[in-house]
């Protein structure tokens, strides 16, 4: 073959290529502007613009972590919140505006996540936030508590069990587990067909490979990709997926790219690990609430169900349509739920 057909293929491959690629960006671009100009019942909402007291706590490997107490500072109860994996305590947006008129507040950035300081990657495990959530409680939360978690949150209150059992019943009045897991992650399909999930789940950790190595090539490769991930996060966060508010998907978007790729990479592995099923009887000395939405495909219902199983005292509360975020997704559902829980705490207290 000549040199100069060779060149001649090689170029309408590449112009292909381009081409196809180019197609893909317009239509990505075409589907993200349709969805922002529909309707957003949710422009005007302050998200990441409520504050409280700040407060530095620094842990036993000399990690500073960023706590916010806000509320009733006199109320009976504090209720201390924990935020999932690769978010921030602004992700207790709606549960903060619903419930500081009446209750004491404290809301804590997970190390490494938020304005927390950054931790070596073998710190990054459930087990060390565990101990994060036992100074949280002993430096800010005088008396009775109930505590409240989102996804890893929720990982990190199941480690306290196991470490300080004996807080729960005492200083630890009630518990809610929101989209959350207590093991067997690693199984998880995506809601994907078996064989995709299968390819899916051999090349993940090879991709946080890649982002331990290469953190900051990725990160600008993230803040390029704007588009897909606005896309794929409305897919995977949110359940009922049409309806959800852009500017909601924006600000949890902003929270995620906030979060340094090593940061997901060193975590990744703690998750997939995590195994707390045994540690869950020390919920049932208290009022537990689960809440989890029935179309959640990286917490499954299933999951929900077998820490329910685990704890038959809890109430298990599914929210139809609604995903992994349901805290944001469905507030007053999840609001309604907390302070049920709330009301059982406090006559526990009485």
């Amino acid at each position: 073959m000549s040199t100069r057909r060779t060149v001649g293929i090689a170029s309408a491959v590449v112009g292909a290529a381009s081409a196809g690629v180019a197609a893909a960006t317009l239509a990505k671009r075409y589907a993200v502007g349709r969805i922002r100009l529909r309707p957003d019942l949710e422009a005007s909402e302050p998200f990441g613009e409520l504050h409280g007291r700040p407060v530095t706590l620094t842990t036993s490997d000399g990690v500073s972590i960023h706590a916010e107490v806000d509320g009733v500072e006199d109320a009976p109860l504090t209720v201390v919140l924990c935020h999932g994996y690769c978010l921030s305590l602004d992700s207790w947006h709606y549960q903060r505006r619903d419930l500081r008129e009446d209750y004491r507040l404290v809301l804590w950035d997970q190390r490494c996540h938020g304005s927390s300081a950054r931790a070596q990657g073998k710190d990054c495990t459930i087990e060390r936030l565990g101990e994060d959530l036992a100074l949280v409680l002993d430096e800010l939360v005088p008396g009775p508590c109930v505590l409240v978690g989102h996804s890893m949150g929720g990982m990190t209150i199941m480690a306290l069990a196991e470490q300080r059992p004996e807080l729960f019943g005492d200083k630890i009045r009630g518990i809610s587990l929101i989209a959350t897991s207590a093991g067997k992650l690693a199984e998880l399909t995506l809601g994907l067909p078996a064989l995709v999930s299968k390819v899916v789940n051999v090349a993940i950790p090879t991709a946080v490979s890649v982002m331990r190595r290469s953190g900051a090539l990725v990160d600008r490769g993230r803040e390029a990709g704007t588009d897909l991930s606005f896309l794929a996060l409305r897919l995977l966060g949110f359940g009922d997926s049409k309806n959800v508010s852009p500017t909601l998907v924006d600000f949890v978007e902003s929270m995620i790219r906030a979060t340094p790729s090593e940061v997901i990479a060193d975590f990744y592995p703690a998750l997939m690990s995590h195994d707390k099923l045994t540690a869950l009887d020390v919920l049932n000395k208290v009022p537990t609430a689960i809440i989890v939405g029935e179309r959640d495909w990286l917490t499954p219902l299933d999951h929900s169900r077998a820490i329910a199983a685990a704890v038959p005292t809890a109430q298990l509360t599914a929210v139809p349509d609604a995903s992994h975020l349901v805290q944001l997704e469905r507030p007053d559902t999840v609001n309604e739920a907390l302070r049920d829980l709330l009301k059982r705490a406090e006559r526990e207290n009485l």
